[in-house]
């Protein structure tokens, strides 16, 4: 017998609320079953089972990180676009944690595919990208520094990580800034390294090479 009042979409909820409060990894279909206050048989004609509970959960969780993101990009360009998308990314994974490990999970292709979540995360992160006027594979590559800073920074903060005595808030600031002048100086592919010196370079420059290793 289904529970009277559950539905697929209450579950779902409340195993998200669930996971922002002891964490993704500890959500299971007893836990979600007695904050519903009935057995865990009451919820499986709703789900059908902890991995497509957790599948179910991290496509809710994209919906509203795409959304979040979405809406801080809108009507910008440029920094002002990039200063929006990183504030609602780390907002996001510090207001809702389980929610926000929920996105990192992996999932069947073909599920993904059936929700335009994903979709509208990487439209929304192409779209603020191309102020920065950048080709492929140049583009790739920075949109992965960017959500390489962004998700590692958030990450480290939501678990404490930061314990110095430098304010979080300043060093966040500097982060985003760092990003959007890494962004516009960008280079479409890196430059050639320098060819290694020759024995008479050696003998030429001396001293110099020994003060740059000591810059260094």
């Amino acid at each position: 017998m289904v529970r009277a009042g559950l539905t697929t979409e209450r579950v779902v909820a409340a195993a998200a609320d669930l996971a922002d409060s002891i964490g993704f990894d500890q959500v299971t279909v007893s836990a979600v079953a007695r904050g519903f206050g009935v057995k865990d048989a009451s919820l499986y004609g709703h789900v059908g089972g902890l991995q497509d509970l957790r599948t179910r959960v991290a496509l809710l969780a994209a919906g509203e990180f795409a959304d979040r993101l979405s809406e801080a990009v809108a009507g910008r360009a440029g920094r002002d676009a990039l200063v929006g998308f990183a504030y609602a990314y780390r907002e996001f994974a510090l207001e809702h944690p389980g929610r926000y490990q929920a996105t990192q999970l992996r999932i069947d292709p073909e599920v993904a595919q059936q929700s335009s979540a994903f979709r509208r995360t990487v439209s929304t992160i192409y779209g603020m990208m191309r102020a920065y006027r950048l080709a492929e594979p140049a583009l790739t590559d920075a949109v992965r520094m960017l959500r390489s800073t962004l998700h590692g920074f958030s990450d480290l903060e939501a678990d404490g990580a930061f314990r110095a005595a430098r304010d979080v808030e300043a060093s966040w600031e500097r982060t985003v800034e760092a990003l959007h002048t890494v962004l516009e100086n960008w280079q479409a592919e890196p430059a050639a390294e320098r060819s290694a010196p020759t024995d008479e370079e050696h003998e030429t420059k001396g001293d110099g090479r020994a003060h740059r290793h000591a810059d260094d």
